[in-house]
């Protein structure tokens, strides 16, 4: 385990004190969580009584950034695709033009070709971008659920500890 007590946990977290725990350093709280003492990671969470809601708003403000983030992708994609098709039909209709010279008409041609290329590329730039934000989503909600697991965990561990009734079986 690398953190063995709570002033290494919030060195580490920039703080130097748990009412300073803000969201983001909350989402990094949740993943310093595999490294920490299973103890001390417990007597951290029982110092939050409204640790699920703040654990939520954590979760809440991920996925208003995401929705936010998605939305505007889409809209600047569409925007290229637009912009792109405004172009083809530019090219087509001077491709249309009788006068034109065969050199002038493979210019043109490789103009429309190359529109497709230049569409094709953003659209796989687009499509890595939106990988990259799932995964992220992906690690924020593990982090949350992570955050949820040992704050339901630490309640249970503290209940079995508390309670008399230890029985031992051969």
């Amino acid at each position: 385990m690398g953190y063995k007590n709570e002033a290494q946990i919030m060195q580490a977290l920039e703080i130097d004190s748990w009412r300073h725990l803000s969201k983001d350093k909350m989402i990094r709280f949740a993943a310093m969580m595999p490294d920490m003492d299973t103890e001390v990671a417990l007597k951290i969470v029982e110092q939050f009584p409204v640790f699920k809601d703040f654990a939520m708003d954590a979760v809440n403000v991920m996925e208003k950034r995401h929705e936010s983030t998605l939305s505007a992708n889409k809209q600047s994609q569409e925007h290229v695709h637009r912009a792109f098709q405004e172009i083809r039909q530019i090219l087509k209709n001077e491709l249309d033009k009788d006068y034109l010279t065969w050199e002038e008409k493979k210019f043109l041609i490789e103009q429309i070709q190359e529109t497709g290329r230049l569409e094709l590329q953003k659209d796989t730039e687009n499509k890595r971008f939106l990988d990259g934000m799932f995964k992220k989503v992906m690690i924020g909600a593990g982090a949350a659920l992570a955050l949820g697991v040992v704050f339901v965990g630490g309640k249970i561990m503290a209940e079995s500890k508390d309670s008399p009734e230890e029985s031992e079986e051969d």
